[in-house]
């Protein structure tokens, strides 16, 4: 007989059968890091333990776990309309979704693309930056340039724009006409840096050489880089250098695509992180954010002049031959509809701006523990990077961190030789002390 109702708190009696993303399989299952429920700021485990979340899931649970009103949105269109696609068809959320974000959204921005994760996202706004050249009448500009240390989701386009080796390497080249400028990371001159690195704005300079020696303008389409780079690291831009590259990409006609699955709203205290670094791009990426993590989602942002440029020839043809299955789910729309409110009614980004300065002392505050070399942080991005670990082990000190953590109450996330702390943006200074306390107390025994 089918259950008649389900409990999902409780394990199987067996793990194999789920192929873990970005894990070792192998170690995980030997001792398991389960969560069976969450609230506010914290997850907790089959035991009632109470674990604070400090990396908002996977960056995107900002306005905290399992917030009333996103919850009703989504039960309110579930019990609505629970499926309807975007192919030559439609539903009300999603028109209803596309002009609440846009509006939220910084000027020029006027449209929006829906897929389902930042991945897509991604891969959407290549397609559009190839297929706006071709609408343009320069179909050459097929080059995308990326950044060493980028990343951009998993999607074969965005793994080719990537730059971390080790998510490229056992796939190849991937897709043609793409090629990355140097990273930002400047140990030697920027360590310690409080916010944005005073060095590194000539970096930005790589670009043009690229554009210029290599590519020629009239070959290149778009750049992509995060503002902050998320995955690698956490690495600030140095202060003007975003500044310079969106000055190269205008000296050449070249879009500027920001990848703001992370940076994207309440990161940086607004929808998009262009104002408060100040350049504005032509075609924004998210995701994570979006629903506060409750139902994937990723969405790409436009100019209206990029939008304007595919309306063209009979209205008969479907001017861009790109789409999903899920793009503009009804609950996703909701949970974005219900997600933007939230964030205006509770006044989320005000809070954020208010937070910036105390993860800011937090994460600083370990400064000189065993095994640390560098401390960064911007806007409510925190990151604390170690010293390689032994040769068969070289992530063995922020892997120790997440484990240990865990075990004591506090979520942080380590990729490569980095601690990543992310907390939600209603994070309030009692949750910083508990992260720095659990996390210094492990550090101090290496």
């Amino acid at each position: 007989m089918p259950p008649t109702s389900y409990d999902f708190t409780q394990m199987p009696n067996s793990m194999e059968e789920f192929w873990m993303p970005f894990t070792p399989q192998r170690l995980f299952k030997k001792a398991p890091r389960i969560v069976t429920r969450a609230d506010g700021m914290y997850y907790y485990d089959a035991d009632g333990r109470e674990i604070l979340d400090g990396t908002a899931g996977l960056w995107c649970v900002n306005l905290g776990h399992n917030h009333p009103r996103i919850k009703d949105a989504i039960k309110t269109q579930l019990d609505t309309l629970d499926f309807a696609h975007s192919f030559q068809f439609g539903h009300p959320a999603a028109y209803m979704a596309a002009k609440r974000l846009v509006e939220a959204m910084p000027d020029p921005i006027k449209h929006v693309f829906f897929s389902n994760s930042g991945s897509e996202a991604v891969d959407t706004a290549l397609k559009i930056a190839m297929a706006y050249w071709k609408a343009k009448g320069q179909p050459g500009r097929k080059v995308i340039i990326g950044r060493e240390r980028g990343y951009h989701g998993v999607g074969f386009g965005g793994i080719a724009v990537g730059g971390l080796s080790y998510n490229r390497k056992a796939f190849g080249a991937m897709i043609p006409n793409t090629d990355h400028i140097a990273h930002t990371h400047d140990l030697k001159r920027n360590a310690y840096s409080r916010g944005q690195p005073e060095y590194g704005v000539e970096l930005a300079d790589d670009l043009d050489r690229r554009i210029t020696w290599l590519h020629d303008p009239e070959n290149v389409a778009a750049v992509i880089i995060e503002p902050v780079a998320g995955s690698t690291g956490v690495l600030p831009p140095p202060k003007g250098y975003l500044e310079r590259i969106r000055a190269i990409c205008d000296k050449y006609g070249i879009l500027l695509i920001f990848d703001e699955v992370i940076t994207g709203f309440g990161r940086f205290g607004d929808t998009s992180s262009a104002g408060y670094f100040g350049v504005m791009p032509d075609i924004i990426t998210t995701a994570k954010g979006l629903t506060n993590g409750m139902v994937p989602m990723g969405a790409t942002f436009v100019t209206g002049e990029i939008y304007n440029a595919f309306m063209q020839g009979p209205e008969v043809f479907t001017e861009f031959m790109h789409g999903y299955t899920y793009s503009g789910h009804p609950l996703a729309c909701a949970a974005a509809i219900a997600t933007v409110d939230v964030i205006e009614e509770e006044g989320v980004y005000d809070h954020a701006k208010k937070m910036m300065k105390p993860l800011e002392d937090a994460v600083h505050s370990l400064r000189g523990l065993p095994r640390i070399i560098d401390i960064r942080n911007c806007g409510m991005l925190g990151a604390v990077e170690f010293e390689k670990g032994p040769d068969d082990d070289p992530y063995k000190w922020p892997r120790e961190v997440m484990i240990r953590a865990f075990n004591q109450g506090v979520v942080v996330r380590f990729t490569g030789n980095t601690m990543a702390i992310s907390p939600p943006v209603i994070v309030e200074q009692k949750h910083l002390d508990q992260i720095v306390d659990v996390v210094s107390g492990i550090i101090k025994t290496f």
